[in-house]
This record gives C-alpha cells, structure tokens and sequence, in this order.
C-alpha cells in the first residue's frame, strides 16, 4: 500500500550516514520538506553538504534530552543506518512523541548500473523490480519509449537525464551515454539506465553491459516487457495460436533485412513482428511477397501501444504501404505480418455481436 502525504514545510529528521542516506534525503527535499540529518560522526565541511539540509551529530541513546530536543519539533523520523541502540531509542521516543517513524534502506555504498526494461511506455507495465530499481537510482538516463511522464514519482530521489534517442536521431551518442554512467557509477552513484521495452531487445542493452563490464563496473539486468509481444496483445493481436501460428519471428525495420532474409522468413511461416519499421516498410513487403508470401495474408499496424491515443490499423500484406501513406501511419508502431491477425479482427466482430446480443455463443460465431 503506498499513502500519499504533503510533507511541504514538514520538519523531517533523517538518522544515517551522508552517503547511506542521501536517497531519501533528496526525495524528502524535492517533496519541500525540511530536512534534518542527524550524523553518526562529525558534521561534514560545508562544501560537503546538500543545500537545504540542516546537519547535526546524532544524540546517543542514552541522551534522552538531546534525541527530544530533536524530535520533539519534528513530523517524521527516518532511521536508514543508525546503530541499533540509537535506533529503537529513537522509536520509542517517537512513539511516546505520537512522531511517525519510518525504516529505509541504505542506499549502495559503491556505484552500480542497472539496465531496466521499461516496458511499451505504460507505467503500469513495469516490473516489481523495475519500479524498485528506480526507487533506489541516483540519476536515470531515460529514452523516449520509456514511461517518462510518471519518472518523477517513480525515481523521486534521482537526477533524471533526458538522452533524447529516436529513430535515426541520436543527439546524444552511443558512445556518450556509456560514457556518462561508467562516470557516474564510478563517482559512486546508482545507475539507471531505463530503455523502452526490454534492453535486450533492439534496446543496445548488450553493448551497455559490455562497457559497464569493461570499466570494471558492476552493472545488473531488469528485463522488461517487450513491446513486440505487449504491443500486438493491446490490439488483441495473439503474436501465436494453435492451427495459425506456432512461431514468431522478431525483426527490427531500423536496417531493413536483405533480400535473402526476408526469403527466408517467407519460407519458416509463422508470425512476423517488425520493430521501428514504418521507414523501411514498402522495402520489406516487397521483399516478402517477392519472395512468394500471398498479397492477402492479414497485417496490422499498431501505433502508440497502450497509449490514450493508440490507434489499430487492420488490412493485409499487399495493401500495407498503402494504407500506411494513406492514413499517415508513424512511429512508434509495431507491424504484424500473418494469420494470427485475424484472430484480433474476429475476436472484435464477436465481441460486437456480443454487445447486442448477452446470450450469443461467441466461439460458435468465431467458427462462422
């Protein structure tokens, strides 16, 4: 369960290391709270401290006038990586003080990466360990494709960098974004490098592990929910399904396959998924149908999966560049070549005639 709570201008008393603590006191500074860290050492130089945060030498246990003069003003007390003497005095105190009191983990002690699937775009769709990937980063390093408007509430402690990467439009390089968090998880921050679908998939994750690994960084994998599976699905589109399909094969549209490959496509059957491939399109359906696939076989474009403004274009091989000119169909878009698009286009007619009528066997009208 998470409860939302204004802390604006609410005193919060932080108990942990600088460096331990610093994720939750920049959450707790965003959100306008101010913020006190009680240190167990020395208080740092000022040069060495975050703005807007009071510094202070954390009581000991048994300095029960020093822990009230603290708490007693306060709304919260955060205990991240106080001794435990310290820390269940601190409880009880807050507990007679009716001062919430909450636990939180330390944050990493030594820089990281973490690669994270961010899934088609809908926040929703992250994984459990994405969102806490997130939670813990220091600075994110976000695509376009990424659930980028709900970034703020998901990574409220980090520093968010825009890399800006789409089709054919790299302000920032490759090399420059590898770059960037070797540097900063070496500085020892947590990294995140959060990608639109899963690294993995046409996401360059390999290569980013790969420089990771060669800086001698320690860097982490979250897969993601791949828009070439979660996209088709959003349109009712089943990429397999028993008596159609049981294969499927995913290619990226961004470097069009040569003819030979798209040969062989035709000749394995089954489904066909092109990623980042409305450029290049009229090249790979004429590759295909060159290469003997049937004009009528079924074909949908899907635009802005799992968006509010998502829209599904249904037609077949033959006619598909076509209809996209037509329609002024752009990226992002995932395009499925091949009978499991029908299943979409019955299911939608059955589900109409199901509308008007509650009683309708609805697999007897999919059978005709």
């Amino acid at each position: 369960m998470q409860i939302d709570v204004d802390v604006s201008g609410r005193k919060v008393v932080v108990f942990g290391s600088p460096v331990p603590a610093r994720r939750v006191v920049t959450r707790y500074v965003r959100a306008g709270a101010r913020v006190t860290l009680a240190l167990p050492g020395p208080v740092p130089p000022v040069e060495e401290r975050m703005d807007s945060v009071h510094y202070t030498s954390q009581p000991g246990s048994a300095d029960t006038s020093g822990l009230l003069r603290l708490l007693g003003p306060a709304w919260s007390a955060v205990v991240v990586d106080a001794e435990p003497v310290v820390r269940d005095r601190v409880i009880e105190l807050c507990g007679h003080l009716r001062v919430l009191v909450q636990r939180e983990v330390p944050a990493a002690t030594q820089g990281q990466v973490v690669l994270v699937g961010g899934g088609p775009g809908d926040p929703r769709l992250l994984t459990v360990e994405a969102c806490q990937a997130l939670r813990d980063a220091d600075v994110v390093f976000y695509d376009r494709l990424a659930p980028t408007e709900a970034l703020p509430e998901l990574a409220p402690g980090a520093e968010l960098v825009d890399v800006g990467k789409s089709p054919y439009h790299h302000p920032v390089t490759q090399r420059s974004i590898e770059e960037l968090m070797v540097a900063r998880a070496r500085a020892g921050q947590s990294v995140v490098r959060l990608k639109g679908g899963d690294p993995f998939v046409f996401g360059r994750g390999g290569e980013e592990m790969l420089a990771c690994l060669g800086a001698g960084v320690s860097v982490r994998i979250v897969p993601g929910v791949s828009s070439s599976l979660a996209i088709p699905a959003a349109s009712g589109i089943p990429v397999t399904h028993r008596g159609l399909s049981h294969a499927f094969t995913v290619i990226s549209g961004h470097v069009p396959p040569s003819a030979d490959e798209l040969a062989a496509l035709v000749r394995l059957g089954g489904t066909i998924v092109v990623l980042m491939g409305i450029a290049s399109l009229e090249q790979i359906v004429g590759g295909l149908c060159g290469a003997g696939m049937d004009g009528d076989v079924p074909a949908a474009v899907v635009e802005r999966g799992f968006s509010a403004s998502q829209r599904s274009t249904f037609t077949t091989v033959g006619r598909l560049p076509a209809e996209v000119r037509r329609l002024d169909l752009r990226s992002p878009a995932v395009v499925v070549i091949g009978e499991v698009v029908s299943v979409a286009t019955s299911a939608q007619g059955a589900a109409e005639l199901w509308a008007s009528d509650p009683f309708l066997d609805v697999e007897e009208v999919r059978r005709g």
